[in-house]
């Protein structure tokens, strides 16, 4: 059960109704090394609060990638994923 962000009331929905169902397709590998980190992560919690789930970490990266996003310049996706990941701070 998730808390009403203005009241801080319990709501009855699940926390997935909050979202926008959207569509991915990804590689083998990141599918495969996404289970990896998920079980990792939620391993290494103290407070088992809420579940981690992929979508959990997918929406991470989307904001991580929109935090981000002036550091895209390319034509292709490679070109695209390289700008974003040279120079990390």
């Amino acid at each position: 059960m998730t808390k009403n962000p203005g009241t801080g009331e319990p709501r009855n929905e699940p926390r997935y109704t909050q979202y926008v169902r959207k569509e991915a397709r990804v590689r083998d590998d990141q599918a495969a090394s996404l289970v990896v980190l998920r079980k990792k992560v939620a391993a290494q919690r103290t407070a088992k609060v809420e579940p981690i789930t992929d979508n959990v970490l997918i929406r991470l990266a989307i904001d991580l990638l929109l935090a981000h996003s002036d550091r895209l310049r390319g034509d292709t996706e490679e070109e695209l994923r390289e700008a974003l990941l040279r120079n990390r701070d």
